[in-house]
């Protein structure tokens, strides 16, 4: 393998396109992490220059002389190989995953049949092709059980359901947000996740709610989310979790930087949920938190994902 390339000089990024914003439903959440993002670039001497990318996106990239971009970019348009195709086109050097990785990251159904593929363990699912019967549901998966938009992120469209009643609206629900909807088992457990830097393996998180799950609500306001950092498991534990995310990180030929989630069941099992190729940068981000623990500022780890963009 060779070895990353480290820099020193913020001039040989060149000049750094941050995009954020976007037309996804998580336009919001992104324009926080590109806004975290780029004061970071500013405060490490790096010549970024933030883009709320529109319709005319493309353009602006074409006619600003950038060397490179930083995604930061939540949701459909900038976590599913869009703009990652739209940049291979430009020729210009991008962070994260290609346009391979980040589709299949952006897919949960496509996601959990490769990972399923390679022997990786994934919670027993249902494609809802035409709503599904509830009866034939719930004696497959069992109750409670997970509803999800195929491609969404941020835990939009997705519902938990405790009772057949609860199905018709969750399933709706997901539905306003795409065509492609899924069951899922739900894996009664402790919540971690494991972010990805490079290579390595960032320390795990587990994270604790009142909520019925870790939903949007829990993820970017709610004041009573507990992130458990160390995650409280044995090393050896942990050492399974990190290696577990990394094969289903490099599954799906994702490269760069992100974040694999997993529930692990009373048994001590993980089963991998998703993977995340942009995950959020804001105040209440995993991914800043795991790389706070391993030693790593905010400014530090925008510099260092950056890097991996000199790394093809």
């Amino acid at each position: 393998m060779v070895a990353a390339l480290r820099m020193h000089d913020p001039k040989a990024f060149g000049r750094v396109a941050v995009l954020m914003g976007g037309r996804s439903a998580e336009r919001e959440v992104s324009l926080k992490s590109g806004r975290a993002v780029h004061a970071a670039l500013i405060q490490r001497g790096v010549d970024a220059h933030a883009i709320d990318a529109g319709e005319d996106v493309l353009p602006q990239l074409m006619h600003g002389s950038f060397d490179r971009v930083f995604i930061a970019l939540h949701g459909r348009g900038g976590e599913d190989g869009v703009i990652q195709g739209a940049l291979e086109v430009l020729g210009l050097p991008y962070t994260g995953s290609g346009v391979l990785g980040s589709a299949l990251g952006m897919d949960k159904l496509r996601c959990k049949w490769l990972w399923r593929s390679v022997g990786l363990a994934v919670p027993e699912f249902v494609v809802l092709d035409d709503g599904g019967n509830p009866g034939e549901l719930i004696a497959k998966l069992g109750l409670p059980l997970m509803i999800k938009p195929s491609r969404e992120g941020s835990s939009l469209g997705v519902s938990k359901v405790t009772e057949a009643s609860q199905l018709g609206a969750a399933i709706a629900a997901a539905w306003a947000l795409d065509d492609c909807v899924i069951a899922e088992r739900f894996i009664q457990g402790g919540e971690y996740t494991c972010a990805i830097l490079g290579r390595d393996a960032l320390p795990a998180i587990r994270i604790e709610t009142p909520r019925a799950f870790y939903d949007y609500e829990a993820k970017y306001f709610a004041a009573d989310t507990r992130y458990l950092c160390p995650c409280g498991l044995e090393p050896a534990r942990e050492q399974e979790l990190q290696h577990l995310a990394l094969r289903a990180f490099d599954a799906l030929d994702c490269r760069g930087w992100g974040r694999v989630d997993f529930m692990v069941d009373a048994q001590g099992r993980p089963w991998l949920i998703e993977v995340n190729t942009v995950p959020g940068m804001t105040d209440h981000s995993l991914v800043p938190m795991a790389a706070r623990q391993a030693g790593i500022a905010f400014d530090e780890l925008v510099w260092r994902i950056l890097e991996e963009s000199l790394n093809p």
